[in-house]
């Protein structure tokens, strides 16, 4: 369970980190072919993860954006293009619209953004971890991590379990910590029960890019590893007991990265496994079930 602290907000340490990202696309239409571009589905609801595909590119300015922020754009198939657009529970649900551009024109997207309810949990933390945690180290370790976007797409097919313990808090839930509500916060991942060293799994192929340890400094993370799946997509596990990995190393779906462990600011054995898209943390459930190839 993990108290709300940020860096520079210390009540939530999942706190989104604004990354104003845009990425040059080199591809010639044919002549008369006009921008085409679509979403992935005709009504997301808070936390889901839009995906834009985008076909007949004129130019390199290719850009895809939602309320002002440019997201990453990087080639598939067949001449097009795609671009992840996460939405969060901190959004407000309805009307938006994306924009789509590049040399030669502009394509409006207009969606209707769900609402959707969560639940609210209570926590207490016992003394010790119930202060002022985090250190300028970690959050300046985390922060790094969570605004990379690497080109390369590490990842397969569906993301899977990343440990075999039942679902103890879902992502979205609202929470007070110790009788107070935390504003502007939400449960940035999923959590698994289970024992202490009971294995963790890498859910997708990619490179270690974080290890974090609690004897260094990571007071609230606890012992951390996070995975950098390409293309702005990073998986975080925190509250470890063992770290079987080392930064730099690249992992396949399935492998083992550590053991479950209470590490940092938690208040008893299990997996917070965050997923992070662009830089804010979404539901990691369709990722598991409808994927994201």
């Amino acid at each position: 369970m993990l108290r709300p602290f940020s860096r520079s907000l210390r009540n939530s340490i999942w706190a989104l980190s604004a990354v104003a990202l845009s990425a040059a696309i080199v591809f010639t239409a044919l002549p008369g072919q006009a921008l085409e571009a679509r979403l992935n589905k005709n009504r997301p609801v808070l936390g889901d993860t839009i995906v834009v595909e985008v076909a007949n590119v004129v130019g390199t300015d290719l850009k895809v954006s939602l309320d002002g922020k440019n997201y990453p754009t990087f080639p598939i198939s067949n001449g097009r293009y795609r671009a992840f657009v996460p939405t969060t529970p901190l959004d407000k649900a309805g009307g938006k619209t994306i924009q789509v551009t590049d040399s030669n024109g502009q394509r409006q997207l207009p969606f209707q953004l769900g609402g959707r309810s969560f639940r609210t949990q209570r926590i207490w933390l016992p003394p010790g971890k119930d202060g002022d945690l985090g250190t300028d180290y970690e959050f300046d370790l985390v922060d790094a991590f969570k605004a990379l976007v690497t080109p390369q797409k590490f990842w397969n097919g569906t993301f899977a379990r990343p440990a075999k313990g039942s679902v103890t808090s879902e992502f979205g839930v609202l929470r007070y910590y110790n009788g107070v509500f935390a504003d502007d916060y939400y449960h940035r991942g999923v959590d698994y029960g289970g024992w202490t060293g009971a294995p963790v799994y890498s859910p997708a192929g990619g490179r270690i890019a974080l290890v974090g340890r609690e004897a260094d400094g990571f007071e609230i993370h606890g012992n951390t590893v996070g995975i950098d799946h390409g293309q702005g997509v990073l998986s975080i596990m925190i509250h470890l007991n063992s770290i079987d990995v080392q930064e730099g190393q690249m992992v396949q779906a399935g492998q083992k990265i550590g053991s479950i462990g209470t590490t940092g600011s938690s208040t008893g054995p299990h997996l917070h496994w965050g997923l992070y898209v662009n830089g804010a943390a979404v539901d990691p459930v369709p990722w598991r079930y409808d994927g994201f190839e």
